[in-house]
């Protein structure tokens, strides 16, 4: 709500395009915390317009950095420009991305970083849950006071997967990454700064990684994968403090490092197929009981000064509540999977669960999988229906906005696309 004074770091769009015979797609990444339907529907039909691509051949995600201003042209002047800024840097990416078409070898690796994905969610000693804004004890918390914790509610995922594209003398022309973890933050204690967080510093370090800092057309970049409950606080252990950037520094190299380390036994393959399938799943919105409706109204219709006296989140909440009541008809969520060779990628418009992108990639046909968030779309968090039964913040009604067995219809459509694109006639 508040303007940033300056940028610590560029924001950019970065794209990569893949073609073979009829096959086509493309794959842009954001650095901004999310993209809406709106936007992205208008800037696929002027890339298509400009390129004769398809808009259905175009996966556009966000990297959920919380350091960037909305895509969306609303509000003030500056808003307004920035959002225009902002489209048309996409449209420009991804007609770029197109017009340097040259014929490559593409290769799939992978390596981990452990240390720096913690899933957020715990289990708390008996009596010391708060309650939630609508009054009830949930039975997990997110990012909890570290003295109340027992375990975790769910595992993490340490892969960084990279999918990397050489030229015919093997000089690197791009590099997909993709990590499991949300934004890291404190970029600047004190003023508020722009920033592509740890993805920017990423795509700054890995051409240095891959001895292409001297190129003008190499395109580094990182995705998000499935994280929506892992973040990077240490919740067991402590950590030394850290100068503002510093840990999205340290992040970003180590994730650096395990893309170059995944690219050392890279097997390189020409004339692979490409093929891209996408779905667009209606998702029933949430609805509150008739009893959390009226508890809600009541909360709003207290004076400001009566609201002030409550527990901070539950105005905020009655208004999500009073939202979600006044929705109408459906989500129309866009999935997304495509082939490239041997490897798949798979999108989701959601701030996805981790055991979601861990069990796309265990059930998928091919031997590596690549799970982006938060593309094509943002509709909140996505958990499990377990995960909706322990409750917390990321299964709020208003923070989560479908249907609570939603993650399971998606990844069965996502399931069924990879088993299509996985045919032989895809090969």
């Amino acid at each position: 709500p508040k303007p940033a004074e300056s940028a610590h770091d560029p924001l950019k769009v970065r794209a990569m395009a893949f073609r073979n015979a009829k096959g086509r797609a493309v794959v842009a990444i954001v650095d901004t915390l999310g993209l809406s339907r709106e936007v992205l529907d208008t800037v696929k039909q002027r890339a298509a317009q400009a390129t004769g691509w398809q808009a259905a051949e175009m996966l556009l995600a966000a990297t959920h950095t919380h350091s960037a201003p909305s895509t969306k042209a609303f509000g003030p002047p500056q808003q307004v420009a920035y959002a225009k800024l902002a489209q048309e840097g996409m449209v420009e990416a991804i007609v770029r991305a197109v017009k340097n078409l040259q014929p490559a070898s593409v290769g799939f690796g992978s390596d981990s970083v452990p240390d720096e994905v913690f899933n957020r969610r715990w289990y708390l000693q008996d009596g010391t849950m708060p309650k939630s804004p609508f009054g009830e004890y949930d039975k997990v918390k997110m990012n909890p006071n570290r003295k109340h914790i027992t375990e975790p509610a769910g595992p993490t995922d340490p892969t960084v997967a990279v999918l990397y594209a050489i030229d015919s003398r093997r000089k690197p022309l791009g590099l997909l990454a993709n990590y499991p973890l949300h934004y890291v933050g404190n970029i600047n204690l004190g003023t508020r700064q722009a920033s592509a967080d740890y993805f920017g510093e990423f795509a700054r370090i890995v051409p240095w990684r891959l001895r292409a800092a001297a190129s003008e057309t190499f395109v580094p970049m990182l995705s998000n994968g499935a994280c929506g409950d892992i973040n990077n606080i240490d919740f067991t252990g402590t950590r030394a403090p850290r100068e503002p950037f510093e840990q999205c520094r340290i992040v970003a190299t180590k994730v650096a490092d395990a893309a170059w380390r995944a690219t050392r036994e890279m097997q390189f393959h020409a004339d692979v197929p490409v093929a891209m399938l996408q779905r667009e799943v209606p998702l029933q919105w949430r609805k509150p009981s008739k009893a959390l409706l009226q508890r809600s109204q009541k909360i709003l219709a207290l004076s400001k000064e009566e609201q002030a006296q409550l527990p901070r989140l539950e105005p905020l909440y009655a208004r999500r509540v009073l939202n979600q009541h006044q929705r109408t008809g459906h989500a129309d969520c866009l999935v997304q999977a495509i082939r490239i060779g041997e490897q798949a990628i798979v999108s989701l418009p959601f701030e996805t669960f981790v055991e979601i992108g861990l069990e796309l990639k265990k059930k998928s046909p091919f031997k590596h999988t690549l799970v982006i968030e938060l593309a094509n779309g943002s509709y909140g968090y996505l958990p499990t229906p377990r995960h909706h039964e322990l409750g917390g913040y990321e299964t709020w009604l208003g923070t989560s906005k479908v249907q609570k067995d939603a993650s399971e219809i998606l990844v069965r459509n996502l399931l069924d696309m990879l088993q299509e694109l996985h045919q032989p006639d895809n090969r």
